[in-house]
């Protein structure tokens, strides 16, 4: 029911976006973000049993939704060139009925997706590991450049001289990475780790960033997007695996929440406000430039991460367990 309302009321209220009432744009936002933002962790919690049953990696899933945006970017992009953006309410709205649908199909007794007895006390076990707090203050900082692409970047091509036409071709191909780059990032994660893994990412977004900043044109603006597959798609299939060796099994979903709280919530909210006023302010390059050195603290946080992770034992890292104490003598030995 979650996954289905997640799809469903944003894709109603869409209509709505056509209004010239702030007060009404501002409450369809925040509503259509209310029932959306759920949708990433419970799936994220669904998929990870899913693969874990199967036997398969959670990427070999994940790349699915990277498969969808790529092709709903060309495929907006096409619209867009024949209809007017008033009228993009109406396949988005489409689209999200049939996701509705299709979450309703699923099984009425799904896989175990691990949600607690209570959030705050979740949430508090959570956030008292300081690795996984570190882990969080990486995830906010690369996340929130994100929004210099998924929000600002049709203006900032704009700006340099591209055509509104080609926008949907970078998000085309900044998608389409995504897949190839979630097909092996399982295999990249066992060989230098979900940490690592996370901390190759966020250089990526400082290379991805920092050409963005100083080679303002429009070829290279598209082409850099092939780093999308690296930066974004190795850390999200290393974070979510990361939360999910991180949390017990009650807490998966409330640790998944978590994770898109700060990473994509906070974060979305932070970015959106900073870059916008860098990109008014400053321009392009401003606003590229701030979104590499948010990178570099990122690629701190991570650093401290991979640091200090536990010794690995089997698939999972686990701390050393303290030495048991020694057994009481038995009666006998006491006589």
């Amino acid at each position: 029911v979650t996954l289905a309302l997640s799809t469903l009321v944003p894709g109603l209220l869409a209509i709505l976006y056509n209004s010239h009432w702030l007060l009404l744009l501002a409450l369809t936002s925040v509503l259509s973000n209310l029932f959306s933002i759920p949708q990433a962790p419970i799936a994220d919690s669904f998929a990870i049993s899913i693969a874990r049953s199967a036997q398969i990696s959670y990427g070999s899933i994940r790349l699915f939704g990277s498969l969808g945006f790529a092709i709903g970017s060309y495929g907006g992009g096409l619209y867009l060139a024949h209809w007017p953006v008033t009228t993009l309410w109406i396949p988005f709205a489409g689209l999200g009925l049939i996701g509705a649908v299709l979450a309703f199909l699923f099984p009425t007794a799904p896989l175990q997706v691990g949600v607690g007895s209570s959030m705050l006390q979740g949430v508090a076990e959570l956030v008292s590991d300081k690795r996984f707090l570190a882990f969080l203050g990486g995830g906010f900082l690369v996340s929130q450049t994100l929004t210099a692409f998924n929000t600002y970047f049709a203006v900032t091509f704009q700006a340099m001289g591209g055509s509104l036409n080609l926008t949907g071709v970078a998000f085309f191909l900044a998608a389409a990475t995504n897949v190839p780059a979630m097909m092996v990032a399982a295999r990249v994660i066992a060989r230098i780790g979900r940490e690592w893994t996370m901390l190759l990412s966020a250089i990526a977004y400082i290379l991805r960033w920092s050409v963005q900043a100083f080679v303002p044109n429009p070829t290279v603006a598209i082409a850099i997007q092939v780093l999308h597959g690296v930066s974004f798609g190795f850390f999200y299939v290393a974070a979510v695996d990361f939360v999910s060796r991180s949390a017990r099994r009650e807490l998966q979903a409330t640790a998944q929440s978590v994770f898109a709280m700060v990473s994509f919530g906070f974060a979305g909210i932070f970015g959106n406000l900073l870059n916008g006023y860098l990109l008014r302010f400053g321009g392009p390059s401003l606003m590229y430039e701030v979104c590499t050195v948010s990178a570099a603290l990122g690629v701190a946080c991570f650093a401290y991460v991979a640091k200090t992770r536990p010794r690995p034992v089997g698939d999972t890292f686990t701390l050393p367990s303290p030495p048991s104490p020694p057994s009481p003598p038995s009666p006998s030995m006491r006589s």
